[in-house]
């Protein structure tokens, strides 16, 4: 199942990359059934195949839009594969997504070709047009965001299936684990500049670049890890309330919530993309939700960094490490010892302290666009750094993924920090 996105090749004009990146999103779609396609979990998940049809639905909608002569297939799929764009016209419903047997996954695989010609005209004749290009490279951006949500959304699919099928069986490759002591490093202090600046792709809300106060703190070198989860979870973390803010509390006590999403009751194992496998001591651990990573660190006697901590701390280190293109879909333990920071980059989305809202000067893109991020910018958390899931072309150290505080089902986990 190698994909021949591997790697993005520096010179990939915008015409091959959009190119490469659909037909990504169709390999990851190998060996999953109509039936696997149709399924949503839960209101938060949409089934395969809308994600399929909805990022077609972008290119279709903001950059086809663009020339007067297009027509699309069927109007009425503007109101199906719209997601939230309330200025593009009404939507259905998300929690109903599932119940969209029609179109057919043949008809969505058509669609998305006969799209994809469309595209690939319009930039051969407008290849100099900036507002294209702009539109096609933010296309690009949104379907390598949905590309990790299929694989996070087809695990929750697949767990609430009592036989606890695999999505690739041979996907996970066991490493030799690492024994990678926990220790903390000075991190700067004073003013710096946060936010993206320079050159290549960065979506609005990680814009403008500003300045930023850091107190004196120390970063962990590393995620913490099952092992040390698991301490937490057998010391009754899960029971005391003292630990945990109000409305996480809450949720726990709702939701029955004792031990991480996807932890099989022995706690020694777990649900994973490549089946129930043992729990690796050594692995980030992950699928936690902003409630349980701040109660872990309150338990730890440390806190969550805030996203400028983190973002300073990453800035400059290169973005490599176990991210989508790798294929083992899981987190892997550090492969290395040294006395940096490790795993900044993959694995898991670390959740920062950091409530999403606007950078100083913040600007949403004009029109319908403005809606891709801005909006969402109340009652979310930041989380940073990319999982095992992410594509590896697509984050950066300034880039900001948002959840609610309990959301679970993303491979989220967490990193300490101290105030020094």
């Amino acid at each position: 199942m190698n994909s021949p996105l591997s790697a993005r090749l520096p010179d990939d004009d915008l015409a091959v990359r959009f190119l490469r990146v659909r037909h990504h999103t169709l390999e990851l779609c190998r060996g999953l059934g109509a039936e696997d396609l149709q399924v949503q979990s839960m209101p938060d998940a949409s089934p395969g195949k809308w994600h399929l049809a909805h990022t077609t639905w972008f290119f279709e909608r903001f950059v086809l839009g663009l020339d007067a002569s297009y027509r699309p297939p069927d109007p009425q799929w503007h109101y199906l594969f719209n997601s939230y764009y309330q200025t593009a016209g009404p939507m259905h419903a998300r929690p109903q997504r599932g119940l969209l047997s029609r179109p057919t996954l043949d008809e969505v695989r058509a669609y998305r070709r006969r799209v994809e010609a469309a595209v690939g005209e319009l930039l051969s004749h407008n290849a100099d047009d900036p507002e294209l290009s702009m539109r096609v490279e933010l296309g690009i951006q949104h379907e390598q965001q949905h590309q990790e949500l299929l694989l996070t959304d087809i695990k929750h699919a697949l767990w609430c299936n009592p036989l606890r099928p695999a999505y690739a069986p041979a996907a996970m490759v066991e490493a030799a684990p690492v024994q990678l002591p926990l220790r903390f490093l000075a991190g700067r202090e004073g003013i710096v500049e946060s936010g993206h600046g320079g050159a290549g792709f960065a979506f609005d809300n990680e814009t403008p670049r500003h300045r930023t106060l850091l107190q004196p703190h120390a970063l962990a070198n590393r995620p913490v890890t099952n092992a040390e989860y698991l301490q937490f979870v057998r010391e009754g973390g899960y029971r005391e309330p003292m630990l945990w803010l109000s409305d996480g509390w809450a949720t726990l006590q709702r939701e029955g919530w004792t031990q991480p999403l996807y932890w099989q009751p022995d706690l020694a194992s777990e649900f994973t993309l490549a089946g129930v496998r043992a729990l690796v001591p050594e692995a980030p651990v992950c699928h936690l939700s902003y409630y349980e990573a701040d109660a872990y660190a309150r338990w730890a006697g440390a806190r969550l960094p805030t996203e400028a901590e983190w973002e300073d701390a990453a800035a400059g280190l290169p973005v490599r490490g176990n991210l989508q293109y790798a294929r083992h879909f899981h987190p892997r333990p550090a492969e290395e010892n040294g006395d940096g920071l490790r795993q900044m980059f993959g694995d898991v989305w670390e959740w920062t302290a950091s409530p999403y809202v606007s950078y100083p000067r913040f600007k949403p893109l004009p029109g319908t666009l403005g809606e891709y991020n801005g909006k969402f910018m109340c009652g979310q958390w930041v989380l940073r750094g990319g999982s095992c899931a992410t594509p590896d072309d697509h984050v950066r150290a300034s880039y900001r993924n948002f959840f609610p505080p309990h959301a679970r089902w993303q491979f989220a986990g967490l990193r300490l920090c101290r105030d020094r």
